[in-house]
C-alpha cells in the first residue's frame, strides 16, 4: 500500500507538469545534451539535500530517461499515459537502473517449494507482524529491496532464519515492486509484489550489531542506459555515496525496531560461454519447441507463457540462453530439489539441460493429462448419446403404451439401492436378471407384484453392513453384572467368548444354548450378551411351531410367500452380524408341513450356513457372522442332530440368598418404580423379602418372585393414595417453559384450525387432556412405610407353603430324595408303610409279601420300585435269613404330590433306603437327602441334575447329601456358596449308605 501510493504520487507529479506544458499552449523545445546535464546536476543537489526523497527523485528520473521519456516532453502514446497516471512504469531496459549492481547488506525473506528465478515476477506472502512491518519501512524509506533463499525443509513456513542451513546458499536479489495488505482486518498476511533480478550467494547472517554499522551497502549502478551521458554517470556516482551513508542509516534504523533476517551476499554471474555453441543452441532449440508442444495441450501453460511474452523485459528470452533456462524452469512443474539446482547451476550449458529435463516432464504430464482428458470426454459422449437414445426410447415407449414413468421410477429406485449395498457377485447376477425381467413386465400383469416384492425384499437386505464390535471386557463385565447376579460359570464362558474374538479380530457366529428352569435369565442373558458385544439383538420364538417354510420362506410360487424368520431379522436389524434369540427351543412341533427341527440342522451348523438357502430368496445368506443363542428348559425333547451342533450352558435355580439379593437390587427397585413410588421411602424388609423366598416363591427362578413383590408396591400404592398422604408434584421452572412452550404450540395448532369446526372441540380438549397427565402425585419424605413379614399376608395372602420340610422328623420307612424337573430342582420324599400281612402258619416257606406303588408314578420309576424291593429283600437274606419281614408283609410305597407325573431312574436308592428302614422299623436322620440310580446288584449309577438337586437339598435344610461316585466331578465344580454347610458323600455301593443314614 505505501509502495503504491510512492507510485502513484510520482506519476501524479509528472501528470501535472504535462498538464501545465499542454495547457501553455506552446510546445516548449528540445532541451540541449548541456542543458540536461545542468539539471542532472542541479537535481542531485537536492537529493544530497533531502536524503532519501532526493535519491527516489534521482532513480525515477534515470528510469524515464531510460525508457524513453524526455523531461517537460508529453508522451503522445495514450497507453503510455493512461498507465502513468495509474502509477505503473515500463522499466523495459532502463529495469537495471532502479536495481543497484552490488548491495551486500540486505534483508532476508526466506520462501518455501519454488524459488524465484531473475526476470519472473512473483508474489509472497509474510505474516510475521515484526518483518511486515521492516517491509513497509523498506518501502516508506526508498530501499525496497530484499535477497529470497529457498527453505531446505518444505513442511517449514516461516519469514525468518536463525541459521544459515535452513535455507539453500544461492538466492536471488528483488526489488518490491508493491505491498498489498488485505482489508479484512481478521487476515493479518502482507502480499508482496517481487522482481527477482539476479542471482546472489549467502555469505553469513547479520546479527543486530552488524546491521548497524555493516559498511558494504548500496553502491551506485556500475552501467547506465546509452541515453545517459559519461556526465551524469559521474553524477550519479556522487549521489551513490551520499546513498551509501542513507542506506546504512535506514538499515541501522529498521533493525532496531523490527527483528528480522539480514544478510551479507555477494553477486554470482554465469561462466562464461559461447553462444554460438552447437550444443546450447540445439538445446535452447528443443526447449522452444517443448515449449510450443505443452501450450498446444495446456491451455494453462499458454496463458503463462503469453503473460510473459507481454512484458517488455521477455524481448530478449528466446536469445538469451540463460534467461531461456529461468524461463523455462520458472514455468514447469518441477521438484523443490530440481528447481534449485538449476538455480544454484553457473554452467549455462548445463543449466539449459536441467531446465529441458524438467520441461520434459512437464511435456509428459500434459500428454497424460490429455489422454485422460480425451477418454473422460469420449465416456462423457457415449453416455450422452446412450441417455439420448434411450430418452427418445422412453418417448416412443410412453406413445406406444408399451412403458409407464412409475415402472421407470420403480427400476430407478430398485437399482439406486443396489448402489448403495455391496452385493456379492451372484446375488447381483440374480439380481440384474430379476430388474430386466421387471422392466419387460405390464404393471397389470400377476407376475409384476411377484417380482416387485422380490427386488424389494432382496435391496433391503443388509448386504455388506456390520455393526461394530466391542471387545472391551471390563465394559462386558459391567454389563452382565448389570443385568444379572450371579451366574458366574455363564458369565464366565461369555467373556472367554469375546477374549477369543479380541485375539481373532472378529467374533464369528457361534451357536449357543442356555438350559434352565423358568426365570432364571435365559433370554435377559441374550440381551445382555448383545449389549456387551455391540451387536443388534433379535428374538423369535420356535415354540410350537410345525412349519418348515417358518425357518426357510415359502417358494414364490405361492400366494403371500415371504422368507424365513432369519432373513425377516437381517431385514428388521439391517446387519448382517446381530444376536439372534431362537426361544423355545426344545419346544418344536412337527406337522404335515415338515419337521422344523431338520430345518434348523442347516441353519445352526457352522459349516453350512456360510451360504444358508431361503426358499423364498433363492440366493445364498452369508449367516457365518450370526451370533445365535437358544433358550431350552430341558435338552431330552432336543433331537440328537440338532443338540450336537449347539454348545449347551446349563442355568441352574438359584439359591435363597442369591433370591434376597436378586430382590433387592433388581426386582424391588424395578417394582417400585413401575409403581409410581419412586424416590418415596417405601422398602421391603429383609424378612419380609425372605418370607417370600420361603413361604410363597420356592420355585428355582424369580420370576414368581418378581410378581409378588409387584403386588407388594401396587398394594402399597393404593393403601397412600387412600389415606391421602401423597401430594400434587410442584411444578418446576423447566417444567413451566416446558408447558408454556407446548401451550404456545396447541394455540398455533388451534389457530391454524379455527375455520375447521370439526377440529375445534378436539383442541378445546387438549388443554384438559394435558393438565390431567400433568398432575402427578408424590409421596413426602416425611412419610415411611417398610413393609415386614408379619405384613405379608396382608399384601400377598396366605403363605403357600407351611414349612421347608414335609416332615421334620422322618418316621421309618420315609426318606428324602432328590428330583430334578424342567422347573430345576426339589426334594421328593418316598413313603413306604406295611398294607397288610401275609397269614400262612403252616407253610411258611411259601408265604410271599408284594409291592405297591401309588404317586402317578412313570414306566421308568415303576421298574425302579420293583428293583428296589428286589434289591432289599435279597440284601436282608443275605445279613439276617431269619427276618421274614418281606415275605409277610404286603407293603404299599407311595410319592407325595400325587396330582404330579414322575418319573426317572435316580429314585432307585432312595426307595430302596425307606424300605430297608421300614423293614429295620428304625427312621433314618432326618437331615439327610440321596439321589442315584440303583441296579440289582447294588451298584449306583450316574445322575443328572447334581447342582439343581443341591439347590433344592440347601433350600430344604439338609445337611448331608448322598450322591453317586460318577458325579464326583460334578459336585467339584459346584459353587462354594452351594455347597456351603452340606456334606457330600460320594456312594458306589449301595452297602456303603445304611451306615451314613444311621440303619447300621
Amino acid at each position: 500500500m505505501v509502495a503504491r501510493r510512492w507510485f502513484q504520487a510520482s506519476a501524479v507529479s509528472q501528470k501535472k507538469k504535462d498538464d501545465d506544458n499542454n495547457g501553455s499552449g506552446k510546445k516548449k523545445p528540445t532541451k540541449s545534451n548541456e542543458e540536461k546535464k545542468d539539471e542532472k546536476k542541479d537535481e542531485t543537489k537536492e537529493a544530497k539535500s533531502e536524503g532519501s526523497h532526493g535519491r527516489r527523485t534521482i532513480r525515477r528520473s534515470e528510469g524515464e530517461q531510460a525508457a524513453g521519456v524526455k523531461s517537460g516532453q508529453p508522451e503522445s502514446d495514450p497507453l503510455s499515459q493512461l498507465k502513468r497516471a495509474v502509477g505503473v512504469t515500463d522499466y523495459g531496459d532502463g529495469q537495471q537502473s532502479f536495481i543497484p549492481d552490488n548491495y551486500p547488506n540486505v534483508m532476508m525473506l526466506p520462501i518455501t517449494r519454488r524459488p524465484l528465478f531473475p526476470s519472473l515476477y512473483k508474489s509472497i506472502q509474510v505474516q510475521d507482524p515484526q518483518v511486515i512491518g521492516a517491509l513497509k519501512e523498506l518501502v516508506e524509506r526508498g530501499e525496497p529491496y530484499v535477497a529470497t533463499f529457498m527453505l531446505k525443509d518444505d513442511d517449514k513456513d516461516v519469514d525468518t532464519i536463525k541459521s544459515m542451513d535452513e535455507v539453500h546458499e544461492v538466492g536471488v536479489f528483488s526489488r518490491i515492486m508493491s505491498i498489498y495488505v488485505s482489508p479484512n482486518p481478521e487476515d493479518k498476511h502482507l502480499t508482496v509484489a517481487l522482481y527477482p533480478w539476479r542471482r546472489v550467494r549467502m555469505k553469513r547472517i547479520l546479527d543486530g550489531k552488524a546491521a548497524k554499522t555493516g559498511k558494504a551497502l548500496a553502491e551506485p549502478d556500475a552501467k547506465e542506459s546509452s541515453s545517459v551521458s559519461a556526465d551524469a554517470v559521474a553524477t550519479n556516482d556522487s549521489a551513490a555515496s551520499s546513498d551509501s551513508g542513507a542506506a546504512e542509516k535506514v538499515l541501522e534504523s529498521i533493525s532496531s525496531e523490527y527483528e528480522f533476517t539480514a544478510l551479507e551476499v555477494e553477486n554470482v554471474k554465469d561462466e562464461p560461454y559461447d553462444a554460438k555453441d552447437r550444443t546450447i543452441s540445439a538445446t535452447m532449440s528443443e526447449i522452444v519447441s517443448v515449449l510450443r508442444e505443452i501450450t498446444q495441450m495446456n491451455p494453462m501453460f499458454r496463458e503463462q507463457i503469453q503473460h510473459f511474452a507481454s512484458a517488455q523485459v521477455s524481448k530478449a528470452v528466446f536469445e538469451n540462453p540463460s534467461k531461456l533456462a529461468d524461463f523455462a524452469a520458472a514455468l514447469s512443474g518441477g521438484s523443490p530439489e530440481e528447481l534449485q539446482s538449476i538455480l544454484s547451476d553457473l554452467n549455462v550449458g548445463t543449466r539449459l539441460e536441467k531446465a529441458l529435463v524438467v520441461l520434459k516432464k512437464e511435456l509428459m504430464n500434459a500428454q497424460l493429462q490429455n489422454k485422460i482428458s480425451k477418454d473422460v470426454e469420449a465416456k462423457i459422449s457415449k453416455r450422452q448419446r446412450d441417455f439420448y437414445l434411450m430418452e427418445q426410447l422412453k418417448g416412443i415407449k410412453r406413445e406406444l403404451g408399451l412403458e409407464s414413468d412409475g415402472k421407470d421410477k420403480l427400476i430407478e429406485q430398485f437399482k439406486a439401492k443396489a448402489l448403495a449395498l455391496a452385493m456379492p457377485d451372484e446375488v447381483k447376477k440374480v439380481f440384474d436378471e430379476e430388474v430386466g425381467k421387471l422392466a419387460h413386465l405390464e404393471p397389470a400383469a400377476s407376475e409384476f407384484n411377484v417380482t416387485r416384492n422380490y427386488l424389494d425384499w432382496l435391496t433391503q437386505l443388509p448386504w455388506g453392513r456390520f455393526s461394530a464390535e466391542d471387545y472391551d471386557l471390563p465394559r462386558a463385565r459391567v454389563v452382565l453384572d448389570e443385568d444379572h447376579y450371579g451366574l458366574e460359570d455363564v458369565k464366565q464362558r461369555i467373556l472367554e467368548f469375546i477374549a477369543v474374538g479380541k485375539l481373532r479380530g472378529a467374533v464369528q457366529g457361534k451357536i449357543l444354548c442356555f438350559v434352565g428352569p423358568p426365570g432364571v435369565g435365559k433370554t435377559s442373558i441374550g440381551k445382555s450378551i448383545a449389549r456387551a458385544l455391540g451387536r443388534e439383538f433379535y428374538r423369535f420364538s420356535v415354540g410350537g411351531l410345525t412349519d418348515v417354510a417358518e425357518v426357510k420362506g415359502h417358494r414364490r410360487t405361492y400366494v403371500g410367500a415371504m422368507p424365513g424368520k432369519v432373513v425377516q431379522a437381517l431385514k428388521r436389524v439391517q446387519t448382517e452380524n446381530p444376536l439372534l434369540l431362537i426361544d423355545e427351543i426344545d419346544k418344536l412341533g412337527r406337522g404335515h408341513q415338515g419337521d422344523p427341527a431338520s430345518a434348523l440342522l442347516e441353519l445352526l451348523d457352522p459349516e453350512q450356513n456360510n451360504a444358508f438357502l431361503d426358499h423364498y430368496m433363492d440366493v445364498p445368506v452369508d449367516l457365518s457372522r450370526v451370533l445365535f443363542v437358544c433358550t431350552a428348559n430341558v435338552t431330552d425333547t432336543i433331537p440328537g442332530p440338532l443338540l450336537d451342533r449347539m454348545e449347551i450352558i446349563r442355568l441352574s435355580g438359584y439359591l435363597a440368598d442369591e433370591k434376597l439379593s436378586i430382590a433387592q437390587k433388581y426386582l424391588a427397585p424395578q417394582a417400585k418404580e413401575a409403581a409410581g413410588l419412586e424416590g418415596a421411602s417405601v422398602s421391603l424388609s429383609d424378612e419380609a423379602v425372605d418370607a417370600l423366598v420361603r413361604s410363597y416363591c420356592r420355585e428355582s427362578g424369580v420370576r414368581n418372585l418378581k410378581k409378588h413383590i409387584e403386588k407388594i408396591f401396587r398394594k402399597a400404592a393404593l393403601k397412600i393414595i387412600e389415606s391421602g398422604v401423597a401430594v400434587p408434584v410442584p411444578v418446576s421452572a423447566e417444567k413451566t417453559d416446558a408447558a408454556e412452550t407446548t401451550d404456545g404450540a396447541e394455540k398455533a395448532e388451534a389457530a391454524e384450525t379455527a375455520d375447521k369446526p370439526e377440529a375445534t372441540t378436539e383442541t378445546e380438549k387438549k388443554p384438559a387432556d394435558a393438565s390431567v397427565l400433568a398432575q402427578r402425585m408424590t409421596v413426602p419424605d416425611s412419610y415411611s412405610l417398610e413393609v415386614s413379614a408379619s405384613e405379608l399376608k396382608g399384601y400377598v395372602g396366605p403363605p403357600v407353603f407351611d414349612s421347608d420340610r414335609l416332615y421334620d422328623t422322618t418316621p421309618a420307612g420315609v426318606v428324602m430324595g432328590l428330583a430334578w424337573t424342567s422347573m430345576g430342582g426339589s426334594a421328593l420324599y418316598i413313603e413306604s408303610v406295611v398294607e397288610a400281612t401275609v397269614n400262612n402258619s403252616d407253610n411258611e416257606s411259601s408265604a410271599h409279601g408284594r409291592l405297591h406303588t401309588t404317586g402317578q408314578l412313570g414306566d421308568v420309576m415303576k421298574e425302579s420300585s420293583t428293583l428296589a424291593y428286589t434289591f432289599v429283600r435279597s440284601l436282608m437274606v443275605r445279613r439276617d435269613p431269619t427276618n421274614q419281614f418281606f415275605g409277610r408283609h404286603i407293603i404299599h410305597l407311595h410319592v407325595p404330590e400325587g396330582a404330579t407325573p414322575k418319573d426317572g431312574p435316580s429314585a432307585g436308592v432312595t426307595m430302596a433306603t425307606a424300605l430297608l428302614s421300614l423293614a429295620l422299623n428304625r427312621p433314618i436322620r432326618p437331615d439327610v437327602a440321596m439321589t442315584g440310580e440303583l441296579t440289582l446288584t447294588g451298584r449306583v449309577l450316574k445322575i443328572g441334575g447334581l447342582k439343581e438337586k443341591t439347590i433344592a437339598a440347601r433350600r430344604s435344610g439338609v445337611r448331608r447329601i448322598l450322591f453317586p461316585k460318577a458325579n464326583v466331578a460334578d459336585w467339584e465344580e459346584l459353587p462354594a456358596n452351594v455347597k456351603e454347610g452340606i456334606e457330600g458323600f460320594p456312594i458306589e455301593w449301595y452297602e456303603q449308605i445304611p451306615p451314613l443314614v444311621g440303619l447300621e
